[in-house]
């Protein structure tokens, strides 16, 4: 009962070709399967550069300017809000 049986593939294919027709179905699945080659790519790609970032030395946080340096002074003619 839990997968689908032949003709549940038939009904599903039948119901594509109505709603999408025949001419616009090859079409559908050539983007649909460049769609998965680009998709496999860039995981592929994802995966060497986290590969080769796992490998670099971890990088030394830079400390923020703002820290170091005094606060500026307001002058009296400023009205603050």
């Amino acid at each position: 009962m839990g997968g689908l049986q032949p003709w549940h593939w038939v009904i599903v294919i039948a119901v594509f070709v109505l709603l999408f027709g025949a001419k616009k179905l090859p079409d559908a699945a050539r983007s649909l399967g460049k769609s998965m080659r680009i998709f496999k790519s860039e995981i592929k790609e994802m995966q060497s550069d986290s590969s080769s970032s796992a490998e670099a030395p971890p990088a030394k946080p830079i400390a923020s300017e703002r820290v170091d340096a005094p606060a500026p002074e307001q002058s009296p003619d400023r009205h603050t809000a």
